[in-house]
């Protein structure tokens, strides 16, 4: 088996890794787009709620008014009656309808007060959820972009490993391209372990001397007795290289 062989097979393995990275990589964008679009509405949610809040407050004071306007109403019709009525406990009693309308209505306005302060605290509340809300979803929509550019970036990269992977394919001997998928498929699409100081790299089990004598003639594929990955010794690098 020529030295050459085994290089196409590590090829075709980093190929296979990166594309498995890739791939990874690309199935976990749609669900972090769509966590991005789930904080944009939680951010128009804040808005909303606020919203929400100064209706409900201009709701009350509609009908703060309106109690006021017929506690006034009342009043009036009892002041009316007061001079029209006959006995001195009629007129009492009068006066005290009256006494307890006017409590009653102060209690209204002193509500429908705090009632406009809180709506100028809410419209102040909603300026603000407006601009917190306009700045995250720059930073969001911001984030969403980067992320479907980089989604077709690695799309471009895949297709072109892909490419290479199927010229590259054809080159290598059938066999080996037969035990290369069996193993793939077994080990999760990692099929050749590097033997670093006598030992698997996948497994870390020690490589048997007759074993290793066979990895050096480089005869025929060898399997690693424990994993059953594809053994092989990384070519030394030489000096001044990388890494």
């Amino acid at each position: 088996m020529e030295i050459d062989d085994f290089q196409k097979l590590i090829e075709l393995q980093k190929l296979d890794e990166e594309i498995k990275q890739i791939t990874s990589f690309l199935e976990n964008i749609p669900s972090q787009v769509n966590e991005i679009e789930k904080a944009i509405e939680a951010s128009l949610r804040t808005v909303q709620e606020a919203r929400e809040k100064l209706t409900q407050n201009q709701k009350r004071r509609r009908e703060l008014e309106s109690q006021i306007q017929d506690k006034k109403a009342q009043i009036s019709k009892y002041k009316l009656q007061l001079n029209q009525v006959k006995t001195n406990r009629e007129y009492t009693s009068l006066l005290k309808e009256i006494e307890e309308a006017k409590k009653k209505m102060d209690e209204l306005e002193e509500e429908y007060i705090n009632e406009m302060l809180s709506a100028d605290e809410i419209e102040e509340e909603i300026k603000k959820a407006n601009r917190k809300a306009s700045e995250e979803r720059q930073k969001l929509n911001e984030k969403k972009e980067s992320l479907i550019q980089k989604k077709k970036e690695r799309e471009e990269r895949r297709n072109d490993l892909i490419q290479q992977k199927e010229k590259l394919i054809p080159m290598i001997v059938q066999e080996h391209i037969s035990l290369y998928m069996k193993i793939f498929k077994k080990k999760n699409g990692v099929v050749l372990s590097p033997v670093r100081d006598e030992f698997c790299s996948m497994c870390h089990m020690r490589i048997r001397p007759q074993v290793l004598n066979e990895l050096r003639a480089a005869n025929k594929l060898i399997l690693c007795e424990n994993c059953g990955r594809i053994l092989y010794f990384e070519k030394e690098k030489r000096k001044g290289e990388g890494g």
